[in-house]
């Protein structure tokens, strides 16, 4: 049986790293006794995937881990046995189960919510709300990037699906997954410097809020959690 589960990472935890939480959840399902299957060969392994790896300091309600079990457990009783075993920082959410031949998480993941903030004294000067909604109105945004093959000059602006600022908050839909992954970060940076602004190292919290899939067309897209593609085990 193909399983989601959906968990959120924040508090201290958000300072481990990828591997370490894929370490902390095979520890964990150990633990909580959930029948996991293992690859076959001379090493086998916990059949266990995430979807796309959160960024170190990052606090997130819509992480994913793809696993596949032996046999059928409930959702509510997983998710029970699941959280006894965890340490504050990491809750598991929801564990539902997948339809055959479904795309694994990290391959179906098209964008991401995000919701960011500006740690106390470090956001730019008063009228920086209006400033960013003019920056947002261009119709390109134009950044340097860092590739495998050098620097490129790239526009990111068709990457950004939806914005909207809520008291002090932004709050962003954004390309994410193996095709297109903008980070807000990214976009951040290219503010400041639209702006002149020299922004702090470590100005923001980002936190992530959902992951979606696009089951849409190269015309219109439709996306969809990655949750919603899962189903809850009675």
């Amino acid at each position: 049986m193909n399983i989601r589960v959906r968990f959120r990472k924040y508090g201290v935890l958000k300072f481990i790293g990828h591997l370490d939480v894929m370490r902390y959840f095979q520890k964990a399902i150990r633990r909580a006794d959930i029948d996991i299957c293992y690859s076959e060969g001379y090493s086998p392994h916990m059949i266990m995937s995430f979807a796309s790896p959160l960024g170190l300091g990052l606090e997130s309600d819509g992480e994913y881990m793809d696993i596949r079990i032996n046999g059928s457990i409930s959702s509510k009783e997983a998710v029970r046995r699941l959280n006894a075993v965890m340490v504050e920082g990491i809750d598991v959410m929801s564990f539902r189960e997948l339809p055959e031949n479904s795309k694994n998480a990290m391959a179906s993941v098209a964008a991401a919510d995000y919701e960011v903030r500006f740690r106390e004294g470090c956001a730019p000067e008063d009228g920086w709300k209006k400033q960013f909604t003019e920056f947002l109105a261009q119709p390109e945004m134009r950044i340097v990037k860092e590739t495998k093959k050098g620097q490129q000059e790239i526009d990111i602006r068709p990457w950004i699906y939806s914005w909207e600022i809520v008291d002090d908050m932004i709050k962003m839909q954004v390309s994410a997954g193996s095709v297109h992954n903008l980070k807000p970060e990214m976009v951040l940076k290219a503010f400041a410097e639209h702006i002149g602004w020299d922004m702090p190292q470590f100005a923001l919290l980002v936190t992530r809020r959902e992951m979606y899939a696009d089951q849409g067309t190269e015309e219109e897209r439709k996306l969809i959690s990655l949750e919603a593609l899962g189903e809850e085990i009675g």
